[in-house]
């Protein structure tokens, strides 16, 4: 069940905004900024939000995103 809070403050954040950008994160980067052994796609907002997707709350490495795209099922992570 999710909290009222992180779903008011989610929706004030996210909703009704614009992908402007989609990379993956260079391997060098991913590791000085997050100490990551691989990269994700990091989804850049119209506001200036960063989105980038980790296995888990706590940061422990990059994340796949899943889809509901036949094409696209998951937006996966890189290893180099």
């Amino acid at each position: 069940m999710k909290d009222n809070y992180w779903q008011k403050l989610v929706d004030k954040h996210l909703v009704g905004r614009k992908i402007v950008k989609v990379k993956w994160l260079d391997p060098k980067e991913t590791d000085k900024i997050f100490g990551w052994s691989q990269q994700p796609c990091e989804i850049y907002l119209d506001n200036g939000t960063v989105l980038t997707p980790s296995m888990d709350d706590e940061g422990n490495d990059a994340g796949a995103i899943f889809t509901n795209v036949t094409e696209l099922p998951v937006i996966p992570t890189f290893r180099e």
